[in-house]
């Protein structure tokens, strides 16, 4: 099977304070299978969330480049890098970025509308995607009446959307209790099953990166892969 997301040598230097060259990823190769759940784990400021802001086009690599579903960022405008982000990849961060002033069937239709979806079609999709989270019974209500957990499945139901091809998720139970971490993590272990999408999870977590198919371990910007979650950093 064709990875539906590709990284080869990919590099990303700052500049430092003084004017000295500081490299973060050192050559990052990295493929995803459709429908593979990886984590990528690592130390503090070893630059995960660098590489996860490559592989989502939110960012731009130094040298090296990144290729979803065979077609290479470089090759694409701002327009249709944008139409990417939008359209065939899913986000959930930390922080769940929910709109306060709407409904959480109201966020996940958001992403619909903007790309288009006729209005019926995309409440029937957020309804739907609702439900399969558990919060059927939590449409009407906006961020504030919803606890963290439940913002963040709306989260990761507003990723879902447009049915992307990967969902990149950056620490996604870090600003959660026990309890709401762990039904998350149930959640993700489904998501590459359920929806055949790839997930690429980065995380400190092991309860989480336990449930990925493959651990990977940034350490001085190369990625190597581990045998379990026993060896995380």
């Amino acid at each position: 099977m064709s990875a539906i997301l590709e990284a080869r040598g990919l590099r990303k230097v700052y500049e430092g304070g003084d004017g000295t060259p500081i490299e973060v990823l050192a050559g990052v190769d990295i493929e995803v299978e459709p429908g593979e759940f990886v984590a990528i784990v690592g130390s503090s400021g070893s630059g995960k969330s660098t590489l996860l802001h490559l592989l989502g086009a939110l960012d731009t690599p130094s040298s090296g480049e990144v290729r979803l579903d065979g077609r290479s960022y470089a090759e694409l405008d701002p327009e249709s890098i944008a139409a990417v982000r939008n359209r065939k990849l899913g986000f959930v961060f930390q922080f769940h970025h929910l709109l306060r002033e709407f409904t959480a069937l109201e966020n996940v239709m958001l992403p619909l509308l903007i790309a288009g979806e006729d209005e019926s079609r995309a409440r029937s999709r957020a309804e739907e995607l609702l439900a399969s989270v558990g919060l059927a019974g939590r449409m009407t209500h906006r961020p504030s009446a919803l606890s963290g957990g439940e913002q963040q499945r709306t989260a990761v139901a507003r990723a879902l959307a447009a049915d992307p091809l990967v969902i990149l998720a950056d620490e996604p139970s870090g600003n959660l209790d026990n309890a709401n971490s762990e039904r998350l993590h149930g959640l993700f272990g489904r998501l590459a099953r359920e929806f055949e999408t790839a997930l690429v999870v980065v995380t400190h977590n092991r309860a989480l990166a336990g449930r990925a198919d493959r651990v990977l371990s940034l350490d001085g910007g190369h990625l190597v892969p581990l045998s379990g979650v026993e060896s995380m950093p």
